[in-house]
Order: C-alpha cells, then structure tokens, then sequence
C-alpha cells in the first residue's frame, strides 16, 4: 500500500464514519486503482465510482442507493 491511500484513510472524517472523495486521476497517479479498491474492502467500507471521482463512503453499514 502506498503512502498517499494511507492518508487517505488517516483523515479525521474517516474516524467519524464520513465520506471521501478523491480524482481518478489522482489515484492513477499516486497509487492505482486496485489499491484503493483492496484498502476499501479490507476496511468494510464501500467505494463508488461517479463522473471523474472515487467516492469512499466510510461506514460499515449497509449502502443503498435510491436513484
């Protein structure tokens, strides 16, 4: 794993359940997608992927979309 996913899940919103986002782009440069995904799972958390954007909603509860 590399350095930049881990500051991404050492955030102070990622402590209280919240949510981050970051650029596709900025995953394909710091790190890869794959990465990101295997931290995501391992953690219990979910990812969505929406326009250019990886959205980590920080919550092992369930995630249901309404549209």
């Amino acid at each position: 794993m590399t350095a930049w996913i881990d500051q991404i899940f050492d955030a102070k919103i990622v402590k209280k359940d919240g949510i981050v986002r970051r650029k596709r782009s900025a995953v394909s440069k710091h790190a890869s997608f794959d990465e990101l995904l295997d931290q995501v799972k391992e953690r219990g958390y979910h990812l969505v992927e929406t326009g250019d954007q990886y959205v980590v909603f920080c919550n092992k509860g369930a995630l249901k979309i309404h549209c």
